[in-house]
């Protein structure tokens, strides 16, 4: 299938994550260009981006804080003034550094949990939206994917403030996708189900996580596929691999939907 991605330039946010870093590199390999930001660990995004040139694909690396408006801006437009256009954006950063492991009845998150994680995830993602959306609108194409999470259609005790942040990516995908339709962008939503990745099993209770010590990722996805109706827990290079056709010119005509990449769940 051509994608059609050749010299499209690409921002990731949250590229220096498992998830992020598989679609820089699906897109790279397709022959786009791919920026993709980090807010902490530059170094791990740097050798992404130098992985990424020894293939001949070519990266940037941009500094991305969801949490500051200002920041924000400055990433898209490092990414515009660089290589003069914007044709997809893909959300994959939050603000979230993993479940509680120990519950608390809802009436005892304090605020100080609570407001930081919505306020970065649904409002960072906003701001970045309404950068992006200039340079879109001036070619009339443009694919935008947010980043969801499964588990918001089951509900997860302990994640709250999460789970509430990413379903609110559900109703702006569907509004966007239905505003920006005349513009020749689409928009779309992905919710990976349980992806064997860096961040994934800090987010299990303690003592399940350490039922997982001493277990490599093939052990692990083998306890955990007993789960999935497909039988498999997802990798991210099956999340990527979505979110790769949704973003290009393949996709001719899928638009505000959320698209869970969860093994049958």
């Amino acid at each position: 299938m051509e994608l059609g991605l050749v010299d499209k330039v690409v921002l990731v946010t949250g590229g220096s994550g498992s998830i992020g870093a598989a679609m820089a590199e699906a897109f790279a390999a397709e022959g786009a260009r791919v920026a993709l930001t980090f807010r902490n660990n530059a170094g791990r995004a740097e050798e992404l981006a130098r992985a990424i040139g020894d293939r001949g694909g070519r990266a940037l690396v941009v500094k991305y804080d969801l949490t500051d408006p200002a920041a924000i801006r400055s990433a898209v437009g490092t990414v515009i003034d660089e290589w003069g256009r914007l044709d997809v954006l893909v959300l994959s950063a939050s603000a979230q550094d993993g479940t509680r492991t120990t519950p608390v009845p809802f009436e005892d998150i304090p605020p100080e949990e609570w407001s930081p994680l919505l306020r970065a995830d649904v409002e960072g993602t906003f701001h970045t939206v309404q950068a992006a959306l200039p340079a879109m609108r001036r070619q009339g194409w443009g694919r935008i994917v947010l980043i969801s999470a499964n588990i918001v259609t089951r509900g997860a005790t302990g994640d709250e403030a999460f789970v509430s942040s990413k379903m609110a990516l559900h109703g702006l995908g569907r509004t966007l996708a239905t505003e920006l339709a005349g513009d020749g962008i689409l928009v779309n939503v992905v919710a990976p189900g349980a992806t064997v990745s860096r961040g994934f099993l800090r987010r299990f209770p303690e003592e399940r996580q350490a039922s997982f010590a001493g277990l490599d990722d093939t052990q692990i996805k083998r306890m955990l596929n007993q789960d999935r109706p497909v039988g498999k827990v997802s990798t991210p290079a099956d999340v990527a691999n979505t979110v790769l056709f949704l973003a290009s010119e393949a996709n001719g005509n899928v638009s505000g939907q959320v698209i869970h990449v969860a093994g049958g769940h």
